[in-house]
């Protein structure tokens, strides 16, 4: 049995998850005015900034993967860090990290010209994968279907790589890779912003 996630983490879990029941009620409505719309398309409002990270793909479309993984990540990494913190600290920095991941999507997207909505809540997963290595590195954790025990940082080193990877070159197309490159850079600058100011009380 796994032991009950620590209260800011399973709020996240438990928000996610009615959202996503949401969604498949009024897809349409919700996609439009909480989906991360890049600025050019017209349907930009500031606070999809956040909002996105609290919607999923439709789970007709294999949309309750995208929902399972994403909070089994939050519920696997984010309990350990809010035991380390408290629950007010982390659920900032994971907001901060979707933040982020928002900010560097749009940029890559305005570049690129492209008007496709981001959803999804792996720019925070990522950020906390980021800060769980950080401070876990030696974790042993296992990658599935591979039951080789990896070092945490290892692991999550491999996995932005493979981000930058796909990012650059277009591959796996409709997953938002710079997205979740950005949830790992805003939390590292994060966590050294806070180690810089350890006075700082929450």
């Amino acid at each position: 049995m796994f032991p009950s996630p620590p209260p800011a983490t399973r709020a996240l879990i438990l928000i996610n998850i009615a959202v996503s029941l949401l969604q498949q009620l009024l897809p349409n409505l919700m996609a439009g005015l909480f989906a991360l719309w890049p600025p050019h398309s017209g349907l930009f409002e500031p606070w999809q900034l956040i909002t996105y990270a609290f919607l999923h793909a439709q789970w007709a479309h294999g949309g309750w993967a995208h929902l399972f993984f994403n909070m089994f990540a939050l519920f696997m990494f984010g309990s350990a860090l809010e035991r380390r913190w408290g629950g007010r600290r982390f659920v900032i920095y994971y907001l901060l990290c979707a933040l982020a991941a928002a900010l560097t999507q749009l940029a890559v997207q305005g570049s690129a010209g492209s008007a496709e909505p981001v959803i999804g809540a792996s720019g925070g997963v990522f950020g906390v994968l980021l800060a769980f290595a950080w401070y876990f590195p030696r974790q042993k954790l296992i990658v599935v279907p591979i039951p080789i025990p990896v070092p945490a940082w290892l692991l999550v080193t491999g996995y932005a790589l493979l981000e930058l990877l796909f990012g650059v070159t277009g591959a796996q197309p409709g997953v938002a890779h710079f997205a979740h490159l950005g949830g790992m850079l805003g939390g590292a600058l994060c966590i050294l912003y806070w180690r810089s100011r350890r006075g700082l009380t929450w």
